[in-house]
């Protein structure tokens, strides 16, 4: 395989274990205070498209600017004091560049977001591409979009694409963008659908050995 697309939320860094109970405590709940949402349904989108779907499928009882500020300042606290990096994540990147694997973020969160992160745990330039899904006018994970996008930025085939995906949408949309997927199992998403994965993986150290097993 030629690349490999790290999503950021439950891969680069174990963001999911707060944003998981962000969504299921505080965010949905109050935005459809009527209805019992799994977090599934909305795991893997854009936030602002969390919105956009709430208020298609239910009916939303806060306005989208309340909405926006909320996750926002969750997303400041979240970023920059809780997170942790991906167990080895730096050797992993080193080890990949000097093979001549090209490697890229690809994440529904924007750059302001995956700044942070890149910023606190000195990722400045470890990667190819720094891909949002902010940077396309198009659907949403589970749709392939923002993986075909991200195969064309780096210029490799999506079929010679390892993608490296937690959430059940970011694992679909993967698979429906014709990559090979290694599934990230975390705890925090509880027993969602993995059967699209070409491969499961539940520890830091064989996701690890896995994408250098698929990279070669």
């Amino acid at each position: 395989m030629s690349a490999v697309l790290f999503d950021m939320d439950g891969v680069l860094v174990n963001s999911e274990d707060y944003w998981v109970d962000f969504q299921r405590e505080d965010i949905l709940p109050w935005v459809v205070p009527d209805q019992d949402v799994d977090v599934a349904e909305v795991s893997g989108m854009n936030y602002r498209e969390i919105y956009d779907y709430l208020e298609s499928e239910y009916e939303t009882a806060v306005s989208r600017e309340e909405y926006v500020d909320r996750f926002a300042a969750a997303a400041e606290e979240i970023y920059t004091e809780r997170v942790d990096l991906l167990d080895g994540l730096h050797d992993l990147l080193a080890t990949l560049e000097d093979r001549g694997v090209t490697t890229a973020v690809v994440s529904s969160s924007p750059h302001e977001w995956i700044g942070r992160v890149i910023d606190r745990f000195d990722l400045e330039g470890e990667f190819d591409r720094v891909i949002s899904a902010d940077d396309i006018e198009a659907a949403s994970k589970p749709e392939p979009d923002v993986f075909e996008y991200a195969a064309d930025e780096v210029g490799v085939p999506t079929g010679e694409c390892v993608v490296v995906e937690d959430s059940e949408n970011g694992i679909e949309a993967a698979a429906r963008a014709g990559t090979v997927v290694v599934a990230y199992r975390i705890d925090a998403h509880g027993d969602i659908d993995l059967s699209p994965a070409d491969e499961v993986v539940e520890m830091a150290s064989e996701l690890r050995e896995t994408v250098l097993e698929r990279a070669e």
